[in-house]
């Protein structure tokens, strides 16, 4: 997922830099939403792991 992440980052910024605003946008909301969405699943994979070793 994170790889998607940093794919539609890497498409936004070249796509920014030639001029196209609204491929921009939108990949650097798709890249926005699948990052939140990695962290949050990160912090709960943590979460769970330090409250398994107890």
């Amino acid at each position: 997922m994170l790889y998607y992440t940093l794919v539609f980052l890497v498409v936004a910024v070249i796509a920014g830099a030639l001029g196209f605003g609204g491929v921009a946008s939108a990949s650097s909301s798709i890249a926005r939403i699948l990052f939140g969405l990695f962290l949050i699943l990160f912090l709960v994979s943590l979460v769970m792991q330090l409250v398994g070793r107890s």
